[in-house]
């Protein structure tokens, strides 16, 4: 349900920022955005649960969602540029502000849920 959420609203989104462009452009980008925001929905799920598990301390707060937006950003950043998506930046700000909010929530969710990671006694001096 996420995916296709993802999907609609990213795609949309897109869309609209590359409407100017004509109406290839405009399906396409927003095709491109659409699948890549359901893919990466669960990758950022994923990424934000392995590394809050693993890490201790203060990592455990910072280092999951710096992870998962940069991998996220990376590719983003580089299948609309290999694309040609006229609107790049326009087009990345919306799904990259929301997926950003979404792994610091989350990441902060789970360290609420579990807030010692089994690695803390790892961690003390």
């Amino acid at each position: 349900m996420h995916g296709l959420v993802g999907f609609v609203a990213m795609g949309g989104w897109a869309a609209l920022a590359n409407r100017a462009f004509g109406p290839t452009e405009m399906v396409q980008a927003g095709l491109i955005q659409g699948a890549l925001s359901a893919l990466l929905t669960l990758y950022l799920k994923r990424v934000v649960e392995h590394l809050n598990r693993r890490l201790a301390g203060p990592a455990r707060w910072w280092c999951p969602p710096l992870v998962a937006v940069s991998g996220s950003a990376t590719l983003l950043t580089a299948i609309h540029w290999w694309a040609g998506t006229p609107a790049l930046l326009t087009t990345l700000a919306l799904p990259l502000a929301v997926s950003s909010s979404y792994v610091v929530i989350y990441n902060l969710l789970l360290i609420r849920q579990h807030p010692t990671s089994p690695h803390d006694k790892d961690a003390t001096p």
